[in-house]
């Protein structure tokens, strides 16, 4: 029987779950794919450590250059995560001939390029389903499913932590702090949460998927980002007054010419699908013009579910190996001559509904002064709502506006929250309603 060799670079949460795949279901795989994928190597800095799996004598090393330079080793697989020694490592591997597996979004975001010309001169595939959506295949619908289909927009919730955490707030009236200690407490998020909390995680994976959706080069540093940690309890409940509920949204959408890509918190109808994806759980909706509208719904994180995307992956490649196979489907779903540069528009530039909170002295006049910033800014209110006193002496008023410019908004903020008679922190908040009517 044909053998495959793997060698796996970085044997922490997900890695010691793609190692239990192949050790404990090595029948499975061979009855699937008509080879053996042999994991010879298991480079990590701790191999002492109990991983719960009993691996071969000789497995486990320390050396990943070993794992990188051996020739009988036909695919790497990079879980060690960041941009520094695993950058080094896969462009090594790249040009020693082997085929890759990574779940590595910040990299792919980061230097995805300059990997990815590296790997297409060289001849070799890299794949890479289990840095966007864990165990959703995303990259797999929109590489191999979706070609016959112009992209018109995605849409996802990319990020288990900030989903958990806002699940808590609206669902159980938690705190933010004590919904983010509750998300740390079951796994969900690190330690140190920022990547996800500041939405740099969510935006990693749209910098990929916009490369994959519209044929462009990778551009993480043109996605606009706010994360949710001004999200409060307050603005929650009022959401949900108005038929919303707030998510931290990854959002692109094709303009022709120029594309939107933004991740910031956004409300949405509670009729929309995304509205109901709750605890850590990822989705994402892709609007397509022979399609229509689909959704990829799942674990977004965890030990199994993305070794379950890792694995898939180790499988597509084991199975070109075996059928001669090379740069069967493109690595960013175009072909290399037909990627482009494509204008990723300021979110200045963006038009779309605004949802502001202030709180303001309790006297007369001061609807009329908030009022009359936005008009000078030719921003119009559908709604104003004063929801009674929160404090003493000053009390929240809450608009919703129409259709608005994303730069006339920002001036008309800034120059409301100047004002004397605003006397607390303000919010705007973005608002995605296919069905509001103007």
């Amino acid at each position: 029987m044909k053998e495959i060799n793997i060698g796996l670079l970085g044997c922490g949460t997900i890695g010691t779950g793609v190692a239990k795949i192949l050790i404990e279901k090595k029948d499975l795989i061979i009855s699937r794919v008509g080879a053996s994928l042999n994991l010879k190597y298991a480079a990590d800095i701790d191999i002492k450590k109990d991983r719960g799996i009993r691996f071969d004598d000789g497995v486990l090393v320390t050396d990943a250059y070993k794992v990188v330079n051996d020739p009988d080793i036909d695919i790497v697989i990079e879980l060690i995560g960041g941009e520094g020694i695993a950058k080094d490592l896969i462009l090594k591997a790249i040009d020693n001939g082997k085929q890759v597996v990574t779940a590595n979004k910040a990299l792919l975001a980061g230097h995805g390029n300059e990997i990815f010309k590296a790997a297409e001169e060289k001849g070799v595939d890299l794949a890479f389903e289990a840095s966007v959506g864990g165990c959703m295949p995303i990259v797999k619908s929109l590489r191999e499913s979706l070609v016959g289909n112009y992209i018109k927009s995605i849409t996802g919730i990319l990020n288990g932590t900030c989903n958990y955490i806002l699940s808590k707030i609206t669902d159980d009236g938690s705190s933010f702090e004590s919904a983010l200690k509750q998300a740390q407490d079951n796994g969900f998020a690190e330690a140190d949460p920022a990547l996800d909390i500041e939405g740099i995680d969510t935006a990693h994976k749209l910098a990929i998927l916009t490369s994959l959706a519209y044929g462009m080069e990778i551009n993480f540093k043109d996605i606009y980002i706010e994360g949710i940690s001004g999200i409060t309890p307050l603005d929650i409940e009022f959401a949900g007054q108005f038929g919303y509920r707030i998510k931290l949204l990854a959002i692109s959408k094709n303009r022709g010419n120029a594309i939107e890509a933004r991740v910031h918190p956004t409300m949405i109808p509670s009729g929309n699908l995304l509205s109901r994806v709750n605890g850590s759980m990822n989705a994402i909706a892709i609007s397509g013009d022979a399609v229509g509208d689909m959704m990829l719904y799942g674990h977004g994180a965890g030990m199994m579910p993305t070794a379950g995307a890792v694995i898939s992956d180790t499988v597509d490649l084991a199975r070109n190996l075996l059928s001669g196979a090379k740069k069967r489907i493109p690595l960013l779903s175009y072909q290399s001559e037909s990627i482009r540069k494509i204008l990723v528009l300021s979110v200045d530039e963006i038009s779309t509904y605004y949802y502001f909170r202030f709180s303001a002295v309790d006297h007369p006049g001061v609807l009329s002064k908030i009022s009359g910033v936005l008009g000078k800014y030719g921003i119009s209110i559908k709604s104003v709502h004063q929801k009674g006193r929160k404090s003493e002496g000053s009390v929240p008023i809450v608009m919703l506006t129409h259709l608005a410019r994303e730069a006339d908004v920002k001036k008309a903020f800034s120059e409301i929250t100047s004002l004397e008679i605003v006397n607390d922190k303000s919010v705007l908040i973005r608002i995605e309603d296919e069905n509001w009517q103007e």
